[in-house]
């Protein structure tokens, strides 16, 4: 069945005219008349059904349904743009598209992965931000690195390193002390984790310590954000000690109790089914993997 979809000519007219409330700017931005852009939109109301602008002497203004279409005609041809980019950089390339929880990738993964380009060559991996599973199929991701207990459905799990969090702060809020009590940790402000909602729960369990006010405080995204919470002295935060390796180097954080967190999850690699027999999966995977249990016994 024929797709439901007006000329393209038609949408990049649209979108430059809505953009500048203009036909006259939008024809200069495409070298075109102003004729050509009023056909064109003319063309496309035509084929909506649909009046998108309103016209006086004084020039035109987007109706409501308008400004509605082009805010999302612009996105998808802005998505079109950047795969349409890809395509063309990638020349027959080996490419891995990850996708990879946040801090993880830039803290750990990034520092190593200059390794595996001199050992690979031929293989680029392009990193994303993503911090919950997703479904493969709606995705162009060819594997991805997330937190979580590799239950996966339609992948290929390979763990690669536990997490342990331990309660970091400022070195002004340990002050002269060379540690915290859970009872004293008790008493801060607890910088929370949003995808770790219970972690402090947890924590303080395994302390044998019940806390009412262990789920309330300011909630952060990314380890990289409670990193920076906790260094400008707005509380305390669970955080691996792995990912904050520079600012604990630095003395910018310090470890406020040794007592880590233990967890049944782990940071994962996941390749969906349909690709893992993929060469350069396969050696990203292997690279990986030894990366990890590398730095899993050193440390």
């Amino acid at each position: 069945m024929r797709r439901k979809i007006p000329s393209t000519a038609a949408l990049i007219s649209f979108e430059a005219a809505a953009r500048h409330e203009s036909f006259t700017k939008a024809a200069l931005e495409l070298s075109l008349t102003q004729g050509a852009v009023c056909r064109q939109i003319a063309s496309l109301e035509e084929f909506l059904g649909v009046e998108l602008f309103r016209r006086s002497r004084r020039g035109v203004k987007l109706t409501e349904a308008g400004l509605s279409y082009s805010r999302r005609v612009a996105t998808q041809l802005d998505a079109v743009e950047r795969d349409t980019l890809s395509v063309m950089g990638q020349q027959g390339a080996n490419v891995i598209e990850l996708a990879v929880v946040p801090t993880f990738g830039t803290q750990w993964l990034l520092p190593r992965l200059k390794d595996f380009q001199q050992r690979h060559p031929d293989v680029t991996v392009n990193l994303t931000n993503r911090t919950r599973p997703f479904l493969f199929a709606d995705t162009p991701f060819d594997a991805a690195i997330y937190f979580g207990d590799a239950d996966w459905s339609g992948t290929q799990s390979h763990r690669l390193m536990d997490e342990h969090p331990m309660p970091v702060c400022s070195p002004a809020i340990l002050g002269e002390l060379q540690q915290l009590s859970p009872e004293a940790i008790a008493e801060l402000p607890l910088l929370q984790q949003t995808t770790r909602p219970y972690a402090w729960r947890q924590w303080f369990n395994s302390q044998q310590l019940n806390i009412p006010r262990d789920m309330t405080g300011p909630r952060y995204e990314l380890f990289s954000m409670l990193a920076q919470a906790a260094m400008h002295d707005m509380g305390i935060a669970l955080i691996p000690p792995f990912l904050i390796q520079r600012e604990l180097a630095e003395k910018r954080l310090v470890i406020a109790n040794p007592k880590a967190l233990s967890s049944i999850k782990a940071y994962y690699l996941m390749i969906p089914e349909r690709k893992v027999e993929s060469a350069s999966l396969r050696a990203f995977r292997d690279w990986l993997v030894r990366q990890a249990h590398s730095y899993t016994l050193e440390n």
